[in-house]
């Protein structure tokens, strides 16, 4: 385990973007499969490979590579020294990056399952507030735990792991009436 480890560090501290992006990928993926298994139980014959797929890769190359030079530009601009500066990141964070970042997720996802225009606004105005709401029940903790406590490296693998739980939410959220589910016994 600890060979793992020293290659993540080594890996991570080489290329920090790519690794940091594929980390988002496969932690986006197991929160879509936690939903379709856990929330809304399907078994494995329903479950919808390509919806995890489309989670991975909405991880790889949007949520990773986003947050993670996100982090870097308040490192840059505010430092990690202080109780102020952890502080000064979180009202930045979930003041202006969550709204926007929710707003773009949500478009993303609702492109990916084929909706057009119309369908991404509805589905904007039906969920957006509900999920932005939801999101300053978790985040502000979390997002001050991790600017405070931990090093700027592993900023995103923090919130990816605890994303886990957020991106079943959003998962079961964007997807609860994409395609009905019949539970079979």
């Amino acid at each position: 385990m600890s060979g793992i480890l020293k290659l993540y560090k080594r890996l991570l501290a080489k290329f920090p973007l790519y690794v940091q992006s594929a980390q988002a990928g496969i932690l986006m993926g197991t929160g879509d499969q936690i939903a379709q298994n856990f929330v809304e139980q399907r078994k494995f014959k329903d479950l919808d490979f390509n919806r995890s797929s489309q989670f991975v890769c909405i991880g790889s190359f949007l949520a990773g590579p986003t947050t993670s030079i996100w982090y870097r530009i308040l490192e840059r601009n505010i430092g990690s020294k202080s109780s102020t500066a952890a502080l000064k990141k979180v009202l930045l964070d979930q003041g202006c990056f969550a709204p926007f970042f929710i707003t773009v997720l949500l478009t993303v996802i609702g492109k990916l399952q084929g909706k057009d225009f119309e369908g991404i606004k509805r589905k904007l105005k039906s969920d957006y507030f509900d999920i932005l709401f939801n999101n300053y029940k978790l985040w502000p903790m979390v997002q001050l735990a991790n600017f405070y406590f931990i090093r700027l490296e592993y900023q995103v693998l923090v919130v990816q792991s605890v994303a886990i739980f957020w991106n079943t939410y959003i998962s079961y959220r964007t997807n609860r009436d994409v395609q009905p589910h019949n539970k079979s016994t």
